[in-house]
């Protein structure tokens, strides 16, 4: 028997995979943000304070508001454009206003943890690029940082051979060699040892490459030293 549908009409009648997925993150953001006014209401309890797990809890509504925020961008963009495109939106953004932004983001946990972040951005510099792209590869490198020091981060911005370049340093024990290998550490799979999906460097490698003017691109670096003796994590924009 012939089936009286072509293609095409079988194509436009398919359920939208992401049409699913999107429906999948808004019910993991409900439920987040659900999770983030009990911890917070938990937190504004002055007789919790004291407790001795008041750390953890912090790093508890860090966490979820984090996720929360990505969960809330995919969303966004999703019902923006509808796509598999990603809205490329870059736009002069003030870097001052940017390093507060980053610092504000993590304030609650650094307190929490007892970690000094030091800040170093000219007061004049300004830089084009998409803000959010950008925004969510610094907030990745310093959670990284919050995870490895030992009490002390720096965030250093600055322009270098016509390049702007956003520093994150830490006093760590320092990053391994099977990091540093920057292709290697790229295109590495699931580590299910250490909980690794090995999308952080990939992501942040995107981001930055989506960046271009006459003729360069962005890129990323890893080293180790660095300002504070330990693992250090540069983006570069042209």
């Amino acid at each position: 028997m012939l089936n009286p549908h072509s293609n095409e009409d079988l194509k436009q009648t398919e359920p939208d995979l992401f049409l699913f997925m999107a429906s999948a993150v808004h019910d993991m953001k409900n439920s987040l943000t659900l999770m983030h006014h009990t911890v917070e209401t938990l937190l504004k309890d002055t007789h919790y304070q004291s407790n001795p797990a008041f750390p953890q809890i912090s790093h508890m509504l860090f966490e979820t508001d984090r996720l929360n925020h990505k969960l809330i961008q995919m969303l966004a963009i999703y019902k923006k454009v509808g796509t598999r495109a990603y809205p490329y939106d870059p736009q002069m953004i003030s870097l001052p206003d940017f390093a507060m932004a980053v610092a504000a983001h993590h304030g609650l946990l650094l307190d929490a943890r007892h970690i000094r972040l030091d800040v170093a951005v000219p007061h004049d510099l300004s830089w084009i690029f998409d803000e959010d792209v950008v925004l969510g590869v610094i907030n990745h490198a310093v959670n990284n940082a919050i995870r490895h020091t030992k009490d002390r981060i720096g965030l250093t911005i600055r322009e270098v051979n016509g390049m702007l370049e956003m520093r994150v340093d830490d006093n760590g024990d320092g990053m391994p060699e099977s990091m540093l290998a920057m292709p290697q550490a790229i295109r590495s799979g699931v580590n299910f040892a250490t909980g690794s999906s090995g999308l952080g460097l990939y992501f942040s490698h995107q981001a930055a490459i989506m960046h271009r003017h006459a003729g360069r691109c962005g890129d990323i670096a890893l080293a180790n030293g660095g300002l504070y003796g330990g693992g250090g994590f540069m983006l570069h924009l042209p």
